[in-house]
């Protein structure tokens, strides 16, 4: 059963919903242009631009990417960019007032990055005899990945935010200290777990079409 099936999520309100949140991504953009803010236009700007992902994969690559899958990335990205921003005339952010925004994000965030590495390696082992990966194996790959990623992300975080403070200007990445940094990697594997649980079985019409891009790239 596709996702949207499952949500009951038809595709006028899917796309209702993905252009209400692009909407606010545009203002997300002009509120960081007002206030100054590299960050929150950045961040913005840069998750406008995935909201549109879903549909140039479909578009051009023939991945089939349903209602739910659609809103999994958006609101991922969504999310993140709207906690740079908090409520309106306050200079503080979501991530900053509210306790539990960060541990939201990562896990979502990470359970997208969770599932993009699965359709790949799941499609690779569909692809090629030479390659097997027995379902237990599958699971505690999708925690490496995450958490390779996770860790990977930190260090950018830690990059980012040290150039900032070096030049004097706003952090587009912010840490927050050791804390808050084993605190996201915990999050980033919860929302691996959620995938490897339960995501897999939602991503068959992904990895098919991801196998039969590799196939027809290999026949050529």
């Amino acid at each position: 059963m596709r996702l949207r099936d499952r949500l009951r999520i038809g595709v006028t309100t899917q796309r209702r919903l993905s252009r209400a949140m692009q909407v606010v991504l545009v203002g997300l953009v002009f509120i960081g242009l007002d206030r100054g803010n590299v960050g929150i236009i950045a961040n913005s700007a840069i998750a406008l631009g995935v909201t549109y992902l879903p549909a140039t994969l479909e578009r051009d690559y023939h991945i089939p990417m349903d209602a739910g899958l659609t809103l999994w990335i958006t609101t991922a990205v969504f999310l993140h960019a709207l906690g740079t921003v908090g409520l309106p005339g306050s200079q503080l952010s979501f991530y900053q007032t509210l306790w539990w925004w960060d541990h939201l994000t990562h896990a979502l965030s990470a359970s997208v990055v969770a599932a993009a590495g699965y359709a790949t390696v799941r499609a690779i082992d569909l692809h090629t005899e030479q390659v097997y990966l027995p379902p237990k194996f599958t699971f505690v790959f999708i925690l490496l990945f995450v958490v390779a990623f996770g860790v990977l992300w930190e260090v950018i975080e830690f990059a980012v935010g040290g150039l900032a403070s070096l030049v004097g200007g706003d952090a587009v990445l912010t840490q927050y200290g050791l804390g808050d940094t084993l605190l996201d990697l915990v999050f980033n594997t919860i929302g691996g777990v959620l995938v490897a649980v339960w995501g897999t079985a939602y991503l068959g019409d992904v990895v098919g079409a991801l196998a039969r891009r590799f196939d027809a790239r290999t026949s050529e």
